[in-house]
C-alpha cells in the first residue's frame, strides 16, 4: 500500500523536474514561436542551431578537459594553495580560484572547511570572489561566443579582483575586522567534499578503473549540463536579435560613459542565469548596441553576486562579511567594466 501511495508523487516530482529542464523552455519557447510567428520560426532554430554548432568544438574541449581534472583529483592542488605565508596564499588562491574544477554546489563546503581549519579570510575571499568568474569550460564558451579578447579580459578580471578582495579583506583583518567570519559550520555538505590536502594528483587516471569511471561520468554529466543550457542560451538570443529593437537596448546599456557600466552591473545582480548562458546573451546584446564595458561589468556583477551564491553566502558568514563580499563583488565589476572599455 505504501508503494502505491508513493508511486504517484514520485511520478509527480519526475514530472515536475522534467518540465524544469532548459530541454522543455526550449520547446516550449520553439512552439510559442511556431504558434505567434510561423514565419520567422526557421530563422530563429536556424540562428540558434549554427550558434551552438559553433561553439560545439569549444564545449567538447571544455567537457573533456573538466572530466580529466575530476578525474585526476587536481582539486587537492587548490587547497595546498591555502598553506603558507598570507600573501601567498592570497596570490594563489585568486589564480587557483579561476582554474578550480568545482561545481557551485562543491564551493560552499570547501571553503566552510578551510575557515573552520583556519585559513585567513583573505586568501578565501581571494578564491571566493575569483572562482565563481572563470573556469576552464567558462573560459573557452566565452572564447566561442564573445572572442578571445573578452574571454582573457574575464580571465584577468577574475585574478585582480580575487586579489583585490583578499587584500581589502587582510587590511581590514589587521584592524580588527572578520574575527569570527562563519555563522556556524557544518562539514557535511551538499557534496560532501571539503578541504582535502593529504593526496596527490593521479595525472595518468586510465590506469585506475574507479578514475575511468569517473572521467565518463564527468563527462556525460557535464557534456549534457552544458549542451542543455547552451542550447537554451542561443535560443534566447535569436529571441533578443529578432525581436527586441536595437535602440531600446543601446538606449539603456549602450553609449559612453560609466553610467551604462553601473546599470549593467546592477541589472546582472539579479538577472544572470549562469556562465554558461551568460556569453551567448550578451553576445546578442552587443550587437544590439551594449558596450564592451557594459557587458563585461554585466558578467562580473552576475557571477559574484547571483541570487544563488548571496544565499550560500548568507547561510554561511556573517552579515558583515556577506555585505564585504558583496560590496567587493559589484564594485569589482564596475571597475572591470570601466577598464575593459578603455583598454
Amino acid at each position: 500500500m505504501a508503494e502505491l501511495t508513493q508511486n504517484p508523487r514520485m511520478t509527480a516530482k519526475v514530472a515536475l523536474d522534467l518540465i524544469k529542464t532548459p530541454w522543455t523552455l526550449i520547446v516550449v519557447i520553439l512552439a510559442a514561436v511556431a504558434i505567434l510567428d510561423p514565419g520567422n520560426l526557421p530563422e530563429v532554430v536556424t540562428f540558434a542551431a549554427k550558434a551552438l554548432a559553433h561553439t560545439g568544438q569549444y564545449i567538447l574541449f571544455a567537457v573533456l578537459l573538466l572530466s580529466y581534472l575530476k578525474a585526476t583529483g587536481a582539486e587537492v592542488m587548490v587547497a595546498r594553495a591555502f598553506e603558507g605565508r598570507e600573501t601567498r596564499m592570497i596570490f594563489l588562491a585568486a589564480l587557483f580560484g579561476g582554474l578550480a574544477p568545482f561545481c557551485s554546489c562543491e564551493v560552499i563546503p570547501f571553503i566552510a572547511g578551510l575557515l573552520a581549519l583556519g585559513a585567513p579570510l583573505s586568501a578565501v575571499m581571494a578564491f571566493w570572489l575569483s572562482s565563481p568568474l572563470i573556469d576552464p569550460p567558462t573560459l573557452l564558451i566565452t572564447a566561442g561566443a564573445l572572442g578571445w579578447p573578452f574571454a582573457i579580459g574575464k580571465a584577468v578580471a577574475a585574478v585582480a579582483l580575487g586579489l583585490f578582495g583578499g587584500f581589502a579583506v587582510r587590511l581590514l583583518m589587521r584592524k580588527g575586522a572578520f574575527a569570527q567570519p562563519l555563522r556556524e559550520y557544518k562539514p557535511s555538505g551538499c557534496c560532501g567534499c571539503g578541504p582535502k590536502t593529504d593526496t596527490k594528483p593521479v595525472w595518468t587516471f586510465w590506469q585506475e578503473s574507479e578514475r575511468r569511471a569517473r572521467f565518463r561520468s564527468e563527462f556525460v554529466h557535464n557534456g549534457l549540463f552544458l549542451l542543455k543550457w547552451l542550447a537554451l542560451a542561443y535560443v534566447l538570443e535569436a529571441l533578443l536579435v529578432n525581436y527586441i529593437p536595437a535602440d531600446l537596448i543601446a538606449g539603456v546599456v549602450g553609449g559612453e560613459g560609466v553610467l551604462p557600466i553601473v546599470v549593467a552591473a546592477l541589472v546582472g545582480m539579479p538577472a544572470y542565469l549562469n556562465s554558461y548562458v551568460a556569453p551567448p546573451l550578451l553576445a546578442g546584446l552587443m550587437e544590439q548596441g551594449m558596450t564592451a564595458g557594459a557587458a563585461m561589468s554585466f558578467m562580473v556583477a552576475g557571477a559574484v553576486s547571483s541570487i544563488p551564491a548571496m544565499a550560500a553566502v548568507w547561510s554561511l558568514v556573517k552579515p558583515h562579511v556577506f555585505a564585504t563580499y558583496l560590496t567587493l563583488g559589484v564594485g569589482g565589476a564596475i571597475v572591470a567594466g570601466i577598464i575593459f572599455q578603455l583598454v
